[in-house]
């Protein structure tokens, strides 16, 4: 579908509007009351979030567009069908779904929620990176906080392991006056050197860091990145994951896609169902990872 005829069948004035994106790519705008929010549909990525009344809460480098077949280090990329690259090594770091094209699959709205369901399903050019039929759907809603929802079907007739994440890139007003609480005692493994440590107390943000967590099995995580400079809290409250990442490539670790202090602007801190491992899916099985995002200022006296 084009722009107009997304507009037609899923648009709602100033609630969910469709746009023309880079390389001529849609995508989508959330808004309501408790904010805004951006989606492309090349790779259901959340380019943008702002609640009301808050400063930006997702990072998004200015320095090149975000184009098809190109990996784009910003917003809230989707990794799948594996994390990292170790699952799967013959597949490209983080999977492909994050440079696919997703369909619309619905949109709805009310007082207290906008959403959009984006969804991505086996074909024969997904078929030609990872042999397995399936159906990824990621659902995302802005309401007074950022839901994320990606749920994997088995739509095949055989079993297949698959890891998933959301990636996504925290603003910050100074990286090394950033900490993040909520993993207090777990293990993780430095994924430079894989050396494993044990976490005492916060980590704070001020050297280069791929640390991953493997987490005690709960219902729910929840982490929280304290920013000292903007004075709030961004609250990452996670299901269905068996670890979380927590990185910042540092001054020497710059990507293409940064300019020369983008690195000193975010953090990730990312929930993972599985690292380095995968999980199995049985025939007509499902999982799902949920992740809501909330900006919480800091009190002031």
């Amino acid at each position: 579908m084009n722009v107009e005829q997304l507009n037609t069948r899923y648009g709602a004035p100033e609630r969910i509007v469709f746009r023309t994106g880079h390389c001529g790519y849609p995508e989508v705008v959330l808004a309501n009351k408790y904010g805004a929010a951006e989606v492309a549909l090349l790779g259901a990525n959340v380019l943008s979030y702002r609640p009301t009344g808050h400063s930006p809460v997702i990072f998004r480098p200015a320095k090149r567009d975000y184009n098809r077949g190109e990996s784009f280090h910003g917003g809230i990329p989707v990794c799948w069908p594996q994390f990292g690259r170790l699952a799967i090594p013959s597949m490209a770091q983080h999977g492909f779904a994050r440079i696919m094209p997703f369909a619309v699959r619905g949109s709805t709205y009310s007082d207290e929620m906008t959403e959009i369901v984006l969804g991505l399903a086996s074909d024969g050019a997904t078929r030609s990176l990872w042999p397995h039929d399936f159906d990824l759907e990621v659902r995302i809603t802005v309401s007074m906080k950022l839901n994320l929802r990606m749920t994997t079907r088995n739509t095949g007739s055989e079993p297949f392991g698959f890891s998933a994440g959301f990636h996504p890139y925290l603003c910050v007003g100074e990286r090394d006056e950033a900490s993040v609480r909520g993993l207090d005692g777990e293990p993780y493994v430095y994924a430079e050197d894989m050396s494993e440590h044990v976490l005492t107390g916060d980590l704070a943000m001020t050297s280069a860091t791929d640390h991953v967590f493997s987490l005690k099995p709960s219902p729910k995580h929840e982490f929280a990145l304290v920013d000292a400079r903007l004075r709030r809290a961004v609250a990452v409250v996670a299901s269905g994951c068996g670890s979380a990442v927590v990185w910042n490539p540092g001054p020497e670790g710059r990507l293409p896609d940064f300019g020369p202090d983008d690195w000193r602007r975010f953090v990730c801190v990312e929930p993972v169902t599985s690292w380095p491992g995968t999980l199995t899916l049985a025939p007509g099985e499902s999982h799902e990872l949920l992740a809501a995002i909330q900006s919480v200022a800091e009190e002031r006296a």
